[in-house]
């Protein structure tokens, strides 16, 4: 599995690393960049994510709440953040290229001396700086706890820091699904719906086949390609090679078949 990994990365990046270094992308990039605050999608989605950890973190009742945890850590974000993204991601992502067909301008698109694999490197770089900006204001929640810790600082840095890593390659991958799926129709619903019906099966679905009987035959391989297992991998502090390597794996898979799918009105 490491092999095929490491294999698949560099034939992805060496092509990706070629595209940004010519800033063909850039103009793609910004113009995303552009619609997604131009417009109160980007805002919501920020504002949806920041509302929603913070409600369960800090105000909703129960165990997952810091306070009546009386715990320093903040598993909680880390628990409830992948299954938000998990919705958040997909909106974002479902107009990528749904709306580009609907609207016709697909095809203009297609003219400009720009490649396949640059227009999609482009729009899901732009998913992904909107998933780095939801999860940087995040980073408040550790200080916060850092401070509220007895003696102040009793908190496990390196698990949170490790799981904010895990965090924003686990929505990475999101970006990179959701983005497949806006190429497969020109209605972003059903982009939406496909796109989180993946990231669902990716995240715990393969985890939740691994654990059954009939597949105990696989169960080492259905948990090797689950992103929920090296995502709890890397969340416990320790930043593994093997796990940042499945997370670029899986993002190279989709970006991939996103552009065989583009390649296909040539066929």
């Amino acid at each position: 599995m490491l092999k095929t990994n490491t294999w698949l990365s560099i034939t992805f990046f060496i092509p990706l690393l070629k595209i940004i270094k010519s800033k063909k992308m850039l103009p793609i990039l910004k113009k995303e960049i552009t619609l997604f605050f131009s417009s109160l999608t980007g805002y919501i989605s920020v504002l949806v994510f920041l509302f929603l950890t913070a409600w369960f973190m800090w105000i909703s009742p129960g165990e997952l709440n810091i306070i009546n945890s009386g715990y320093a850590n903040i598993d909680t974000l880390f628990i409830i953040a992948p299954w938000i993204f998990l919705f958040l991601v997909p909106a974002t992502t479902m107009r990528s290229f749904a709306e580009e067909k609907k609207m016709g301008t697909i095809e203009i698109l297609f003219t400009k001396p720009i490649s396949e694999l640059s227009l999609i490197t482009a729009k899901f770089f732009a998913a992904v700086i909107l998933v780095l900006l939801s999860i940087l204001p995040c980073l408040l929640y550790f200080i916060t706890v850092y401070q509220l810790g007895n003696p102040v600082g009793n908190i496990d840095v390196g698990g949170a820091w490790g799981s904010f890593i895990g965090l924003f390659f686990l929505a990475s991958c999101y970006a990179a699904i959701g983005v497949f799926a806006s190429s497969l129709s020109d209605n972003q619903i059903f982009a939406f719906i496909l796109a989180a019906a993946l990231c669902f099966f990716m995240y715990i679905g393969i985890a939740e086949m691994a654990s059954m009987k009939l597949f105990s035959f696989m169960n080492t391989f259905l948990l090797s390609i689950s992103i929920n297992e090296h995502y709890q991998s890397i969340s416990r502090g320790v930043v593994d090679s093997r796990d940042i390597l499945y997370f670029v794996s899986v993002i190279a898979i989709f970006i991939l078949l996103t552009r065989l799918k583009l390649q296909s009105r040539k066929w």
